[in-house]
């Protein structure tokens, strides 16, 4: 029974496999169409050099991964007595390589008897016919594993993804979208709140546009400002724009309102975030994640709120409104 006002991934696994299960993550070596130089060389605004995968451990080669996946299962179980885990797939574009490459990284993780499944984070411009032919394949040859696919929308107002160089469009994503739930494949977008010039209404609009579509997971992500980064840079010469939700109650208050207006069946992943405390530039107050989690935790039940409440059934359904 799902204790959260809201339908959590903890609560998901608990319900679907009869126990709590860890995301390992992992660096498979992989790089991103907006490094390499095919899309640019600078990446989004807002990603560090460790490709969104700072926390994740290197896995170089198909058969490093035992090695790999070994430190990131001990440093769990150290941590949380875990038994079960999911390979997470995180750092970089993690279907932008070569497609050998891939399968091998990828069965040698489901292979794995304590691997319940997997994750892959990448893009939806990265979802070509060949790596689709083969995660259709991984499904049906572990039909007792999962393969879950992580898409960084993170915005859906087209001024806001070329700010932050997303590099591909709302027509792209839809279309992947439409692919991968035609595989069966499980999509988790994510969305960030306090983009910089982005309104409150912005990040509603948004889970409104996900509610109409094949959606199952979704994380809800505070804006990071990092070091290095050229949102960085943006915020040393305006701050109040730049993280226009700097300030806790303000970010709160906006998780809050999205999550009634979400789906009731879309699985939450993420309501805050880590970032690294030695690259972690603003706001401060996040590097206390149980600090953030409790106070929110504590404002929902204030408001007695709750997932859905305020969803309202799209007019349009799998497109977007023109």
């Amino acid at each position: 029974m799902n204790e959260k006002p809201y339908y959590s991934l903890d609560s998901y696994l608990k319900e679907t496999y009869g126990q709590k299960i860890y995301k390992a993550a992992l660096n498979a070596g992989l790089s991103c169409p907006n490094r390499d130089g095919t899309l640019d060389t600078r990446g989004c605004i807002f990603c560090s050099r460790g490709g969104s995968g700072d926390f994740s451990v290197p896995v170089s080669s198909p058969e490093d991964f035992g090695a790999g996946f070994e430190a990131a299962r001990q440093k769990l179980a150290a941590k949380y007595g875990g038994s079960r885990f999911i390979a997470y797939f995180q750092a970089y574009t993690n279907t932008y390589g070569p497609v050998p490459y891939l399968e091998a990284v990828y069965r040698r993780a489901l292979s794995d008897a304590d691997v319940a499944g997997i994750s892959i984070a990448t893009r939806p411009d990265c979802l070509p016919q060949d790596i689709l032919r083969l995660l259709g394949e991984l499904r049906e040859q572990y039909p007792d594993k999962f393969i879950w696919i992580e898409l960084g929308l993170q915005t859906i107002r087209r001024e806001t993804a070329d700010l932050i160089r997303r590099g591909y469009g709302l027509d792209c994503f839809e279309k992947a979208l439409s692919l991968l739930d035609a595989l069966s494949i499980p999509v988790v977008v994510h969305l960030i709140l306090g983009l910089p010039g982005e309104s409150p209404q912005d990040t509603l609009d948004a889970v409104d546009y996900l509610n109409a579509l094949p959606v199952w997971g979704v994380k809800l992500q505070l804006l990071h400002v990092l070091r290095g980064t050229d949102l960085e840079k943006m915020y040393r010469e305006d701050p109040r724009r730049t993280c226009p939700l700097s300030d806790k109650e303000a970010y709160l208050d906006l998780l809050i309102r999205a999550i009634e207006r979400l789906r009731p069946d879309m699985v939450i992943h993420r309501v805050t975030g880590d970032a690294p405390k030695a690259l972690l530039v603003a706001p401060s107050w996040s590097a206390n994640k149980r600090g953030v989690l409790n106070s929110f935790h504590r404002e929902m039940k204030r408001r007695q709120a709750f997932q859905g409440r305020l969803y309202q059934p799209p007019q349009w359904q799998g497109r977007r409104p023109q």
